[in-house]
């Protein structure tokens, strides 16, 4: 089951529920799937689905710092809720020690010895951490690894 026949079946059962803000957050993702299968001119592969995933969380995480700086709590709350919606569809995110056994790996093979060599790592990483660890986190945890070189 692809992840936009996923999404149909959890419209309709939002609909069915009358569950209004779940029902808006599955068809923000519907919509933004459609819209980038409409780019392409073909439908998605699961890799390009979680692209559209990754940067509906992204945009929501982005959301929720800035009404948080700006304190408004209504709406943290309302994008709160959505990330929690949005989360549903993720897959299971990498733990720390996976992130650190990645990194070390990347590291080792592209002789890293210091922080130079920092665009090296950071491109053997990013697509094994493709949809399962947050960009900002592999970011620091590379930095970290590459400083205590």
């Amino acid at each position: 089951m692809t992840l936009l026949d996923r999404l149909n079946n959890d419209i309709k059962v939002a609909m069915k529920a009358k569950d209004k803000e779940t029902l808006s957050v599955l068809r923000m993702m519907k919509s933004s799937i459609q819209n980038e299968e409409i780019k392409k001119g073909e439908s998605l592969s699961s890799d390009e689905e979680l692209t559209v995933l990754s940067r509906e969380m992204k945009q929501r995480k982005d959301s929720l710092q800035e009404f948080k700086d700006a304190k408004r709590d209504d709406l943290v709350e309302k994008v709160s809720a959505e990330i929690k919606i949005v989360d549903r569809y993720m897959p299971e995110q990498f733990s720390e020690d996976e992130l650190r056994s990645i990194i070390e790996s990347a590291i080792d093979e592209t002789d890293a010895s210091s922080m130079k060599d920092f665009g090296k790592v950071m491109g053997i990483v990013m697509p094994k951490t493709k949809g399962k660890a947050d960009g900002q986190k592999v970011n620091s945890l590379v930095k970290e690894s590459l400083a205590s070189l």
